[in-house]
């Protein structure tokens, strides 16, 4: 599995932040938590990290990535009751459109740590 000790270090930091601050905050409340925790582990992570989208090599648009982990993991953050299609097309949105392999969708869900892992396909 590629950047499997990375994404248990990313994973095991969100249950930190989860066990700490439970559900209900916003999902920039969470966002900050895992700085402090992803500074912990010596993570490097950019937040709010803005990518450009290319179409045949020219630039249609832009979003931002919640957070961006050592340039190889995309993180999309939730804080809603469950994870829905949605969030995980969003996120294997992002990889395509930055050729990144994988992704991480985190969840701070109403019961637990949901969190789902996605590989670009090529």
């Amino acid at each position: 599995m590629k950047y499997k000790e990375l994404s248990e270090k990313i994973i095991g930091c969100s249950y930190r932040v989860y066990n700490k601050m439970g559900f209900g905050f916003l999902e920039s409340v969470y966002e900050k938590c895992l700085l402090i925790e992803f500074k912990k582990a010596g993570l490097k992570a950019e937040f709010q990290k803005p990518i450009t989208v290319y179409y045949e090599g020219e630039i249609v648009g832009d979003f931002i990535a919640d957070v961006l982990i050592e340039d190889s993991i995309i993180v999309e953050l939730k804080s809603v009751r469950r994870i829905i299609m949605a969030h995980e097309v969003q996120l294997v949105n992002y990889l395509v459109a930055t050729n990144k392999d994988v992704g991480l969708l985190i969840n701070f869900g109403e019961r637990k740590v949901e969190i789902k892992r996605k590989v670009r396909e090529f």
